[in-house]
């Protein structure tokens, strides 16, 4: 029996001028022939994709208000969308708030092996540089003794998301973060996925969460 291909030319299906001709060109071809144009489609529609990303600009611009706040000492507030959260937010705020991590937890190192800041510090950066949640490529931009702010990249359209982290002073082994979305007013959770994937990977480490999350 002939495949429904092979019926639809013989149907006089590719002799219409409505179908375009390098579709019954491509049916005609073997399949190994066919599948390289497949995957040379899927390139150059990214290609396509990566042009418009850049003239709609979906990177974005980075935000004048990141770092440590001056007046509160502590990471910025989450605007009101759903694509942001910052350990700096009232707990009640279950939408934007995130618990901060600890990377001497009383209950683990921080009793017989605890780390200083400074290998702490290296222990996140590590975790930052081999870890890629949904595929966003890391990019530190920014890193000082106790602040790092990293612009996490999407694949193809190049949406750009900032996440800072933040060793506030003092004798606590604390590490705050934010982590938000330039573009959009909702992320599909994708800041919060990044942050557990963080934590899990530092959690190999010795580091716990100061709360549930």
């Amino acid at each position: 029996m002939a495949s429904s291909t092979t019926s639809f030319m013989r149907s006089g299906f590719c002799s219409s001028p409505r179908v375009p001709r390098v579709y019954c060109e491509h049916q005609k071809l073997p399949e190994t022939q066919a599948t390289r144009i497949g995957r040379r489609e899927i390139i150059l529609r990214s290609s396509e994709l990566a042009v418009i990303a850049a003239i709609f600009n979906f990177s974005g611009t980075k935000p004048n208000y990141l770092g440590v706040q001056k007046n509160s000492q502590s990471l910025a507030l989450c605007p009101a969308t759903k694509n942001c959260i910052s350990t700096a937010e009232d707990s009640t705020d279950l939408m934007h708030y995130a618990p901060p991590w600890n990377y001497n937890p009383e209950n683990g190192r921080g009793k017989n092996k605890p780390v200083s800041r400074k290998e702490a510090m290296n222990e996140l950066l590590e975790v930052i540089k081999s870890t890629r949640p949904d595929k966003f490529t890391p990019n530190i931009v920014e890193k000082t003794d106790n602040y790092i702010h990293v612009e996490y990249k999407s694949p193809i359209l190049g949406f750009v998301d900032d996440v800072e982290f933040w060793f506030p002073p003092g004798k606590k082994s604390v590490v705050e973060y934010r982590s938000a979305s330039r573009k959009g007013s909702f992320d599909f959770e994708i800041n919060k996925k990044r942050v557990k994937a963080l934590r899990l990977e530092l959690e190999k480490k010795g580091w716990a969460s100061e709360g549930s999350f």
